[in-house]
């Protein structure tokens, strides 16, 4: 009977002294407003009809974007579009610790849909996880490839520009 009082309380005593994780990996009901500096990376590139894809892009390169998270935590679509694209977002989940969202994306150079698909996970103040773009194009050059992606919270976002009328 001693050897079990001695083992509960062992075990008591191991429960309370653990400390709680570090609060930059525990999973966030949203992000925390600001703005973000993003880092992405091609893992993979391919034609996907056989012509020659309608994007410079090629394996290794590497993208800096930032964008800001608004109050309500809503993420600037902005910040996964490369070079001249114009993205909205069409479906999004960013909730406890998890986001997933869908864009449509647009580019002159290059008419048709684009397609980007962001799966990962994040903190309050950092996300990183894989995007994975497809493209429907009118013409020859159709496209998939894939990123990583990790962010940070940079900061304040920079004060919104007046516009002219």
């Amino acid at each position: 009977m001693r050897k079990w009082g001695i083992f509960a309380a062992m075990m008591l005593l191991a429960a309370c002294s653990k400390e709680p994780p570090p609060a930059e990996i525990v999973a966030a009901k949203s992000l925390a407003p600001g703005e973000y500096a993003m880092t992405s990376k091609i893992t993979a590139f391919r034609s996907t009809d056989g012509a020659t894809p309608a994007s410079k892009a090629k394996i290794g390169d590497t993208f800096e974007t930032r964008a800001c998270v608004a109050a309500d935590g809503t993420l600037d679509p902005a910040i996964f579009a490369v070079a001249n694209e114009k993205c909205s977002a069409t479906n999004v989940y960013v909730s406890d610790g998890r986001m997933s969202i869908q864009m449509s994306c647009a580019r002159p150079d290059a008419p048709g849909q684009i397609m980007p698909a962001i799966d990962g996970k994040f903190t309050a103040e950092q996300f990183e996880g894989t995007s994975t773009t497809t493209t429907y194009l009118t013409g020859p050059g159709d496209y998939a490839l894939t990123r990583t992606v990790t962010a940070k919270r940079a900061g304040e976002c920079p004060p919104a520009k007046e516009s002219k009328s």
